[in-house]
């Protein structure tokens, strides 16, 4: 364990992937709590809803009509609500003449094409309630997707198995991205808490042509850490200190290590992160894609058990880009962030107000009393007993 005296003072972490500080404050779970207590909640959700836009053979907001897909073949379509667009107006930055104007009010035109991936057929089913064996479709068709839009000049493309952009037996066309975008972000919002507009299981995947902020400061920490070590990857060096003192480790298999990281700043922040190193998707054996698939289900399915609720998270891959150069790509890392707002039950949590949004990120329960809690939380699936 950390050093004894941490548990009980406010101390500062460093976030080695971010380059930045967390404020701990472990006295404070000392508070007396008398909020309310919930009762487990049970699943209420069909197994089909009519009115879903995700659900088999249902039409969607603009006409379309969706396939009827299975669980070996998530469906995925462009997104009828797409952030950016592949066409668009022309705009070109005003040449720097030194004025106000061109030094304060920057900007810079962003394509690219966006997609929702349903995960399952089935209205009701989470990750946490599907079987590793359900999950690995989806774990293949995010990395079918990445494939197809991965740069022919990147080092990953001869390591990438060929593909096509829509999987097999879709009556939906997609069509080929029309340019060559940099960066591709997977995730999944879950939950109203987290925005979420439909329950039906499913997540996003947004390409740009630019690189977003936060893969790109923890990009600029991996080259970092690669220039200054000699060749070594920094999240391949934590993982192995991660797996030997076993602190803040809630699951481990051959290939995977899910852990609440030294740095986190949700209460039950959680990082799955490989232990070789694996720059994206496209690295992985099928041996691998399985075991990635156990440990989002041990993940997900703690989480729903710990509170016994379903339990809210953004969730979102982080890889190598799809355009970019060799440094970046060999700097590149393959994890995933789980980032859920809940802190003592299914209806308190967390926000990052007031001093963490002026000053810095500030936690009270630990990393390693999180770890602790969700690793006590495994078994089946709470509401198994009660549906």
């Amino acid at each position: 364990m950390p050093d004894a005296i941490l548990d009980d003072i406010s101390h500062r972490r460093y976030n080695a992937l971010r380059g930045n500080w967390i404020l701990v404050s472990p006295h404070r779970t000392k508070r007396p709590w008398q909020g309310q207590q919930e009762a487990a909640s049970q699943t209420t959700l069909p197994d089909y809803d009519a009115s879903c836009y995700l659900c088999p053979g249902n039409k969607r907001a603009q006409g379309d009509v969706n396939p009827h897909y299975t669980a070996e073949e998530p469906f995925i379509f462009v997104n009828d609500y797409s952030a950016v667009k592949e066409d668009q107006a022309e705009y070109t930055t005003p040449d720097q003449d030194g004025s106000l104007s061109t030094r304060f009010l920057h900007a810079e035109p962003t394509t690219g094409k966006c997609y929702v991936i349903s995960f399952n057929p089935a209205h009701n089913l989470t990750l946490a309630d599907l079987p590793p064996a359900s999950i690995l479709p989806i774990i293949n068709a995010w990395t079918r997707i990445y494939t197809a839009h991965l740069s022919p000049r990147s080092p990953l493309a001869s390591v990438a198995q060929p593909t096509t952009l829509t999987p097999h037996g879709h009556e939906e066309s997609i069509t080929a991205p029309k340019a060559q975008y940099r960066y591709m972000q997977i995730f999944e919002n879950k939950g109203a808490a987290m925005g979420c507009s439909n329950p039906h299981p499913h997540g996003q995947i947004w390409t740009t042509s630019s690189l977003p902020d936060e893969p790109r400061e923890e990009l600029e920490q991996l080259k970092k850490y690669r220039r200054e070590q000699g060749g070594a990857n920094l999240l391949e060096d934590y993982a192995k200190l991660e797996a030997e003192k076993q602190e803040r480790v809630v699951y481990e298999n051959a290939g995977f290590l899910a852990l609440c990281p030294w740095w986190a700043t949700w209460p039950f922040e959680v990082m799955i992160v490989s232990k070789a190193h694996r720059r994206a998707l496209v690295d992985l054996s099928a041996e691998e894609k399985l075991q990635l698939a156990e440990a989002l289900q041990e993940v997900t399915r703690r989480y729903d058990n710990l509170f016994q609720t379903h339990f809210p998270y953004s969730m979102g891959l982080h890889q190598a880009p799809l355009d970019g150069t060799n440094e970046e790509i060999e700097s590149s890392h393959f994890h995933i962030h789980f980032f859920p707002p809940l802190l003592r039950s299914a209806s308190v949590r967390k926000f990052l107000v007031g001093y963490e949004m002026l000053a810095e990120p500030q936690r009270d329960i630990t990393p390693e009393q999180a770890a602790a809690r969700l690793r006590g939380c495994a078994g089946d699936l709470y509401r198994k007993d009660l549906n």
